[in-house]
């Protein structure tokens, strides 16, 4: 036991690191640590306070939220063991520009941001101040030649030896493509801490599929978020912060984008700045087909969403765990888990909660040979670079598991899309129907 302590406790210092430099790169800043928060369900460890033997430590170098949602880490306590020996970091020579994969729908993509305001709440974590947002729109385009490609929302381009982060594959501004009519709109929560740009492989597929995409930063909730100007609005959240209280935010925040949609579909411009809107999007847009996902506790609001708007037809939790009172509350919506190797409802008691107020469809898939960060953006990033991100193999394999990254973004692109295909579109290729032959690494659990 004495020698697991010390094997866990240099693992954290690594950790401790590696995290550091994430948040810098990905322009999720440096927050104050807010050591031995508490949640519903017990003690909460903070990113910066990973002493409790229960957390799987890899989990903490995820840029997207351990700091928040660390209960995920004891749910995932039996991820794969580190070798005995963890092998010494070599930093090869700087790869230059990192890539995601490229979408795969029929559509190119476009982009853009929205500096969104609500004047009828005042921000719950910075009194006196009305609460904003920054969002971004990834939406099928058309004419995508004459439009820039955007770069990560909030991002250091360059980490450190010159490796630079990727472009995506959105044209900020580019006309929205209208031969398939209405869009259904989907809308990406990330993890705690996480900016709006940490599933941007997944969100870039499905607009190329047809769908308008809106991911959310969560102010104050989210390290750091980039306004108009060069403001930035940093994590102000007070010690003892609970999650539940973040996810009820969250999901306000998540029914404040929606009437903006609406005041879109209705011919206004809801940006602060009366930015231009991308040409065609007014006439694109439709709230009457929404569905929603996020990762980690990006992923765990979604139900909090889902029951506080029931303009919300369908919901995909990827791999984060629930806080607060959506756990005990009837959904009656189609639901899918979406869980990473060793979590599920066996270990996870609030999906377990949660699974017995479900009354739509409710699907609980596993990825095997997964981690935490699989369903995020670092799945691709990491091994491209681990040098310029200061991360280790062990680090690496308890943060990522031993799926291949492209694979398993693959995978998860196939099953979201087909989800929501199956309950906006009304389009069953009966790929969740149950285990397929194409896809052995996805279990069913019943």
């Amino acid at each position: 036991m004495k020698h697991a302590r010390r094997r866990h406790s240099r693992l954290r210092t690594r950790i401790a690191g590696t995290t550091g430099l994430l948040t810098l790169a990905l322009g999720a800043g440096v927050a104050p640590a807010t050591a031995a928060e508490k949640t519903d369900h017990g003690p909460m460890t903070t990113a910066a306070a990973l002493d409790d033997a229960a957390q799987a430590p890899g989990q903490a170098a995820a840029l997207d939220d351990m700091a928040q949602d660390p209960g995920q880490a004891a749910a995932l306590g039996d991820v794969a063991q580190p070798p005995r020996r963890a092998a010494s970091l070599k930093v090869a020579p700087a790869p230059g520009q990192l890539t995601l994969p490229a979408p795969t729908g029929r559509h190119r993509v476009g982009t853009v941001d929205l500096h969104l305001r609500d004047s009828s709440r005042m921000d719950p974590w910075v009194p006196g101040q009305q609460r904003e947002l920054m969002v971004s729109l990834w939406y099928p385009a058309t004419h995508t030649s004459q439009y820039p490609a955007a770069l990560l929302p909030n991002s250091q381009q360059v980490l450190p030896g010159g490796v630079t982060l990727p472009t995506t594959a959105g044209h900020t501004g580019a006309p929205v493509a209208r031969k398939d009519g209405k869009l259904p709109v989907l809308l990406y929560s990330p993890g705690g801490r996480g900016n709006r740009a940490t599933g941007t492989a997944l969100v870039q597929d499905l607009a190329s599929r047809g769908y308008l995409v809106v991911t959310i930063d969560h102010t104050h909730d989210t390290n750091d978020v980039v306004f108009p100007g060069g403001r930035h609005e940093v994590s102000m959240l007070p010690p003892g912060t609970k999650s539940r209280d973040l996810i009820d935010v969250r999901a306000a925040d998540t029914h404040f984008v929606i009437n903006q949609l609406a005041e879109i579909a209705r011919g206004h411009n809801p940006d602060v700045e009366h930015r231009p809107l991308p040409h065609g999007l007014t006439q694109a847009v439709s709230t009457k087909h929404i569905g929603m996902f996020g990762a980690s506790l990006g992923g765990g609001s979604v139900a909090a969403a889902m029951q506080a708007d029931h303009r919300i037809d369908a919901g995909v939790n990827l791999d984060g765990q629930l806080f607060g009172r959506s756990e005990h509350q009837r959904l009656d919506r189609p639901y899918m888990l979406f869980s990473s190797e060793h979590h599920n409802r066996n270990t996870d008691p609030s999906w377990e909660r949660l699974w017995e107020h479900l009354h739509g469809e409710r699907l609980d898939l596993k990825l095997r040979g997964s981690g935490h960060n699989s369903f995020v953006d670092n799945q691709v990033l990491f091994p491209q670079a681990p040098g310029a991100f200061g991360i280790t193999p062990e680090v690496m394999q308890q943060a990522l598991g031993t799926i291949d990254p492209n694979r398993s973004i693959e995978v998860q692109r196939t099953y979201v899309a087909a989800f929501f295909d199956k309950h906006l579109r009304h389009r069953n290729s009966h790929l969740l129907d149950g285990t397929s032959r194409h896809y052995p690494e996805v279990d069913f659990i019943r």
